[in-house]
């Protein structure tokens, strides 16, 4: 094993580990702002996925204008979601909301399974490798980072320096104090779920120019999402941009010193660890 390979493996696990950054901010999100465990999450990253591969491969749009469009029906889904399953629990115990996204969840893969069959699909796009020193990177992979950093520097000014922004913020701050300033709470939320749902299509429409997926592949990177949510801390989306680089950079350099199967293994054990030394994540909880 010569430096070069584990360089190349660090840089290509960093890479990776953005898109995943992205994926687990839309969980994150929406829990910080209105306490619901998304378990619909993973399906929604497999619909991004699916979005980008029929518009690139059906109508030949280039994936990533096509993820604008992705984009965009993941957050009118998000909205449409949040107003049929998940505003009548909003108030009620945890246990409600699990159960409505559980009920989304299945409702989605059921009917992806139905229209798309569980047959991996490939894109089948490419950029090529871009050559830097002796590191040899993927084009798609390179580009998927750098997407994912433009819009989560747009995620950090909508939050911070708009008034929608601020009034997300207060209503996860103190929902009951926001609607006594007027802060209509409701739509809110609504726009909240939205966003992270809108995130997760990103990824899934990320994810899909360089792995190849089927309608069940989000499960997997649901999992991951919730990993690094605690790693950057429940409820702190660009927390969780950290929580990726970390996941990357150990899925980068892992299966250099031993077989994949194990990766998963290390991952969780980590998982349980942060849980038990510091339950708020690495950064804390919510800002």
């Amino acid at each position: 094993m010569n430096a070069g390979a584990i360089l190349t493996s660090l840089v290509d696990g960093l890479l990776i580990g953005v898109v995943y950054g992205i994926a687990a901010m839309g969980l994150n999100l929406i829990w910080g702002v209105m306490r619901v465990i998304n378990l619909a999450h993973g399906a929604l990253i497999s619909l991004g996925m699916f979005g980008v591969y029929l518009l690139f491969s059906g109508l030949g749009l280039n994936p990533y204008l096509a993820l604008v469009l992705v984009a965009l029906m993941g957050l009118l889904m998000g909205i449409l979601i949040y107003a049929i399953a998940i505003t009548r629990v909003i108030n009620a115990p945890y246990l409600s909301t699990l159960l409505a996204t559980f009920s989304i969840n299945m409702i989605v893969i059921g009917l992806g399974t139905a229209a798309f069959t569980t047959t991996p699909r490939d894109t089948g796009f490419s950029l090529g490798n871009v050559e830097v020193g002796p590191l040899t990177l993927q084009g798609t992979r390179l580009i998927a980072a750098l997407v994912t950093l433009i819009v989560t520097a747009i995620l950090y000014t909508f939050l911070y320096r708009t008034r929608t922004g601020k009034y997300i913020r207060a209503v996860s701050n103190n929902r009951s104090a926001a609607e006594l300033m007027g802060i209509p709470s409701s739509r809110i939320l609504a726009l909240s779920f939205g966003i992270g749902t809108m995130l997760a299509a990103i990824a899934g429409g990320l994810i899909a120019t360089f792995f190849s997926f089927t309608i069940l592949s989000g499960d997997v990177y649901q999992q991951k999402s919730f990993i690094i949510g605690v790693l950057g801390g429940l409820g702190n989306p660009l927390g969780a941009l950290v929580g990726g680089l970390i996941l990357g950079v150990l899925e980068g350099v892992l299966p250099l010193a031993m077989p994949n199967t194990w990766v998963p293994v290390i991952e969780f054990v980590l998982f349980i660890l942060i849980l038990l030394v510091k339950p708020s994540g690495l950064l804390g909880g919510k800002k």
